[in-house]
Parts: structure tokens; sequence; C-alpha cells
């Protein structure tokens, strides 16, 4: 009987020894596959804008539909001879949509009755050009048509940087690079160095004001300024050895 129970207890042993080595080796094979350390880098570029857009419209009201559109027409070679007068060509001047609609009377009690009190109608006008300066100058200036009896109204002007697509591939090398300076720099108290890159996650553009520090998890694409910071991020994951 003690033969036996000596038996059990030395096979029961071995199980647990057996158990602790496979648990061992998990862990070290765990432990193994996370050596790694993940490393946020960011790249940042000054670009001038090459392109912008102006949009506005003029608008009149009046008795009827025809007096409207009869004043738009006499007002809409006046806008174009203005344009031309800036340096503008025709390809770059856009006449758009011609658009109305009417406002009633009110009747005593403040309810809109079904009689017209008179007709608004409004013409779109859009600009693109190269020269940006152009572009902002005319923004300013245009108010001046009021002085001719146009009502205008300015929307909000719009720059572009036409060469953002191929900077982005730029961007993103240098702020992977950035990420493995950083990752070094972390390591180097440990005695340990940054391998292999593992895996690359490109985060969001941020598209900004010059001296703007504004993020957005959604990414920034500013269109109001001619001068932008175009900001790359990149999320580096690298070996440990």
């Amino acid at each position: 009987m003690l033969e036996k129970l000596e038996k059990f207890q030395t096979l029961l042993l071995a199980l647990v020894i057996t158990a602790g080595i496979i648990i061992a080796a998990q862990i070290i094979t765990h432990a193994i596959s996370k050596d790694v350390i993940t490393v946020t880098g960011s790249y940042s570029q000054n670009v001038t804008s090459d392109n912008g857009r102006l949009e506005f419209a003029i608008t009149t009201r009046k008795a009827t539909k025809l007096e409207a559109y009869n004043t738009l027409n006499k007002q809409r070679p006046i806008v174009i001879d203005y344009l031309k007068k800036q340096g503008f060509a025709s390809d770059e001047i856009e006449v758009k949509a011609f658009t109305s609609y009417n406002t009633y009377k009110l009747a005593p009690n403040g309810m809109s009755t079904n009689e017209v009190a008179y007709f608004n109608a409004t013409q779109h006008f859009s600009v693109k050009s190269k020269d940006v300066n152009k572009i902002k100058q005319t923004s300013t200036d245009i108010s001046s048509l009021l002085s001719k009896g146009i009502d205008i109204n300015v929307y909000e002007t719009a720059y572009f940087y036409s060469g953002l697509s191929e900077m982005k591939v730029k961007l993103l090398e240098e702020a992977t690079k950035d990420a493995q300076q950083r990752a070094t720099a972390m390591l180097k108290a440990t005695n340990n160095k940054a391998g292999k890159i593992q895996s690359v996650k490109m985060g969001v553009f941020q598209i900004t004001p010059v001296d703007s520090t504004n993020v957005s998890d959604m990414g920034i694409n500013d269109t109001t300024t001619i001068e932008k910071k175009i900001t790359s991020v990149a999320n580096v994951t690298f070996t440990i050895r």
C-alpha cells in the first residue's frame, strides 16, 4: 500500500513539473512576442497655397420677377468687367445659377398671405485663380461694387495646395523616421535599441494655419489661409534588440 502511494506521489510530482514547464514556456513565448515598442512620430512642413477660389453673389429685390431679372441682367456685365479689370481671365470667371424666391405680405394678425410683397433674385459667381494674392485682394475690394448700387454678398474665400497628395508620402516617411529616433531615445536608458519595423499605422493629416496648434481625431483641412502647416502622424511598432 505504501509502495503504491509513493508511485502515485511520484507520478503527481512529474505531472506538476511538466505542467510548470509548459506554463513557463508559454510565458516566455508570450514575453518574447511582446518584446516590442510602439512610438508615435510626427513631421510638419509649411506650404504656400497655389490656387484659390472666391465665391460671391449679387442680389436684388423688386416688385415683380421680371424687374428683378432685368436688374441682375444689367448688373452682371458690370461685375464681370470689374473682375477682368482685377486681372482675371474669362475662363477663370464662372457665372453660376440664378435663383429667386417670393416674399409674401403679412396679414394684420402676423400670418403670411398668398399675396406677393416682392421678389428676391440672386446671381452666383465663382472665381478661380492660381494667383492667390489676387484672390485675396479681390475678396476685400469687391465690396466697392456697392457704390454702383450692386448689392453683393461675399462668401468665404478658399485657398488650396495642389501638391498635397505627393507631399503626404514624404511626410509619412519623415514621421516614421521621427518615431524611430524617439524609440531609440526611449530605449537608450535600458541599453536596448529599436530593431526592425513590425507595423506602421498612418494617422490623420492636420492642415492648419501656420501658427495653429489645433488637432483633431478626424483631421483638419484648413482652406481659410494662404500659408498652411501640414502635419503627418505615424504610429510605428519596432522590435527591441
